[in-house]
């Protein structure tokens, strides 16, 4: 941490940030006093809707943002016992992320914090990814090394410090989280398609169909797994066309193995590199069961301290905005009334 932001940290008061989170198909609002204590979270999900489509229909989730996050910020004010003067900044994601989704959250948090005369601040979803770990684990402070994975994001990020986070790597093509979705979708299984690989992983043989584990280059951390789900098409596409069986738990579990074996190989050649014994697991993905089994077992194995999140906090959530918020505000970053939704928003 630099030295001004240890300054000003030192130095603060208690601070209730309202965060707004609208990237995706969550509509959420949530009150975070100083980064760490959720005082209100309010989260609606669209999961019911959008699964009659097999996926996020952008359109039907803006307007759906629109109709509910009104009363969602009112129930989380509520909820907290506060009015809007008891606040002391309001925090908005405002990328990456469906840009209609995006506008509608950033536009209401911009007119919130201008009738109000609050202070704002946009904020990066995988930053708040990130900030989740550290509503629940009251210890963790950087430097430490985190595994974001989510349906649109698969990043290693180098946390040096609150606000200062370096990408070591990222998806070249499918994010991770939209590989399960994929695979899920050919396999006949419903939206979201992550929970279903997971479940019938566990009644799989992970070893029954050896799909393949893509690396990449020798020194890259990058990810891949656009080759791994079309091997999976593929073997159900040849299936289908000689007419020969195969158990959709079995191909769940070796899909889910494969991906999984690289989420691991890639994130413990990062940490060996970087010299970093402290590790976060955060994103949608990250409620996969095994996949914290297995980043437990490597924690394990190779002596690295592990910090995974609760569920409730992988998934997209407003308190992780407004935790991460927290630390911006306090090292100075305001947000304008000219503040933009930017869907392909780079992780600085």
């Amino acid at each position: 941490m630099k030295v001004m932001e240890r300054m000003e940290m030192a130095e603060r008061t208690t601070i209730n940030i309202l965060g707004v989170e609208t990237s995706c198909d969550e509509t959420s609002a949530a009150i975070v006093r100083d980064g760490r204590e959720i005082i209100a979270e309010v989260t609606s999900s669209q999961i019911d809707i959008h699964r009659l489509y097999g996926g996020v229909v952008p359109e039907i989730a803006s307007r759906n943002h629109l109709l509910m996050l009104p009363y969602i910020v009112d129930e989380a004010l509520k909820e907290a016992q506060m009015a809007i003067s008891d606040v002391d900044v309001v925090a908005v994601t405002n990328g990456p992320g469906l840009v209609g989704a995006l506008l509608v959250g950033l536009s209401y948090a911009k007119a919130l914090a201008y009738a109000a005369k609050k202070p704002l601040v946009g904020v990066h979803h995988i930053k708040g990814h990130i900030a989740a770990a550290y509503l629940q684990y009251a210890q963790l402070k950087p430097p430490f090394l985190c595994l974001v994975i989510s349906g649109g994001h698969t990043n290693i990020v180098h946390v040096k410090g609150y606000c200062e986070m370096e990408s070591l790597g990222r998806s070249r093509d499918d994010a991770v989280g939209e590989a399960f979705d994929k695979v899920a979708r050919c396999l006949g299984l419903p939206y979201p398609g992550g929970p279903e690989i997971d479940r019938c992983a566990r009644l799989g043989n992970a070893e029954a169909i050896d799909f393949p584990r893509v690396l990449l280059e020798k020194d890259s951390l990058d990810f891949s797994f656009s080759g791994l789900k079309s091997a999976v098409i593929n073997y159900l596409n040849t299936k289908k066309m000689k007419d020969e069986p195969f158990d959709i738990y079995d191909v769940a579990a070796s899909f889910q193995e494969a991906a999984i074996d690289v989420l691991c190989e890639k994130i413990d050649i990062a940490a060996k590199r970087i010299g970093e014994s402290k590790i976060v697991l955060c994103g949608g993905v990250a409620c996969n069961s095994r996949l914290r089994q297995r980043m437990w077992q490597l924690g394990e194995r190779e002596g690295y301290e592990l910090f995974v999140p609760d569920v409730k906090y992988c998934t997209d959530n407003a308190a992780m905005i407004a935790s991460d918020a927290y630390y911006e505000y306090m090292t100075g970053k305001r947000s304008d009334i000219l503040l933009n939704a930017e869907p392909s928003l780079k992780l600085s």
